[in-house]
């Protein structure tokens, strides 16, 4: 099952018998089987008719809602999952900070790790000494985190981790392309915009994971509740930054599928233009797909569903099926 991605503006999506119909302006229609959609992101001018609607939300499909340039909006969920004691658990662990603080840990271990991994990888042909040393300190970094007596702290190594990452990630792109530093709000830079992209994307996949399994995904661990803020969906996508959105960033700049004139700047803010941003959709769901061998249980799966894995893991380690809250790490 795949994410449908709709981003061709003034396109109606109309339901019929097992199919959702989208039709675009030109007339084209394509029709999509619901037995093949997990998801759907509407991007910008696109109209979901009410039986689409009501037709995806019976099966349990989430709708993600972004703005014409990315941005997230809103979505609309399914009734939430009717396992009441995962949720019981993740209330009674959020108040109760030595357990809050293991989950939290996990998550930044699992992302200090990864980031390490994604430099090391780059390195094996580019051989070079900073993206070496950056390593070695996200690697010691790590280290630190066991011994973070707080969420605070925790805070300020996954900080410094990620100031090591971005510090030399500018040696893992090509040219033409100038990355100085993260910029979140608002993006600067064609990298800068594909990454907040990207985690926008990534965020959407790990919220509606969340649901199916059965948590409140506005309560989290690490990062802490704010009106709106699906604060345990940020931490668990925190392990698969860099393995999902960094890499279809670096992919798709260092193969040249995006150029430079595909960005267009409006008021100092850059953005992917609407007319090839399906192709980054495209590239986003391939990696998604992409099969790798869990570090937990040992088969071959994919990314989609280890996201899913993740948070069946946490609700195990909360309702005490399991020692401990294993994050996801890759070599």
């Amino acid at each position: 099952m795949a994410t449908l991605y709709l981003n061709e503006q003034q396109s109606i999506v109309k339901k019929r018998d097992g199919y959702l119909i989208v039709q675009y302006p030109d007339k084209r229609k394509v029709e999509v089987p619901l037995i093949k959609v997990s998801q759907v992101v509407v991007s910008g001018d696109v109209t979901l008719t009410a039986p689409a609607i009501h037709t995806l939300l019976d099966q349990g499909i989430e709708i993600c809602f972004l703005s014409l340039y990315g941005h997230f909006r809103g979505r609309l969920s399914p009734p939430a999952a009717k396992n009441a004691l995962v949720r019981r658990e993740q209330y009674r662990a959020h108040v109760d900070q030595a357990r809050a603080l293991k989950v939290a840990q996990a998550c930044v271990r699992g992302k200090l790790a990864n980031m390490r991994t994604m430099l090391l990888r780059a390195n094996r042909s580019l051989q070079d000494s900073e993206l070496n040393e950056a390593a070695i300190a996200i690697q010691q970094m790590g280290r630190q985190v066991a011994q973070a007596p707080t969420i605070g702290s925790l805070l300020g190594i996954e900080g410094n981790g990620s100031a090591s990452y971005f510090g030399v990630f500018p040696k893992l792109l090509r040219d033409p392309f100038a990355f100085t530093h993260r910029r979140r709000r608002p993006p600067t830079d064609p990298v800068n915009a594909l990454l907040s992209l990207g985690y926008t994307l990534l965020l959407h996949q790990v919220a509606a994971a969340i649901q199916v399994v059965g948590f409140d995904p506005y309560l989290g661990f690490l990062h802490q509740p704010r009106h709106g803020r699906p604060a345990l969906a940020l931490d668990l996508m925190e392990e698969f930054r860099p393995l999902v959105a960094d890499s279809v960033v670096l992919n798709v700049l260092n193969h040249h599928i995006l150029t430079a004139g595909d960005f267009q700047q409006e008021l100092g803010v850059v953005h992917l233009k609407p007319d090839v941003r399906k192709t980054f959709y495209a590239k986003f769901e391939e990696r998604l797909q992409e099969e790798i061998q869990h570090p937990v249980f040992g088969y071959r799966t994919t990314y989609r569903r280890c996201i899913e894995l993740q948070a069946r893991l946490l609700a195990k380690w909360l309702t005490g099926e399991i020692p401990a809250y294993p994050p996801f790490e890759v070599r």
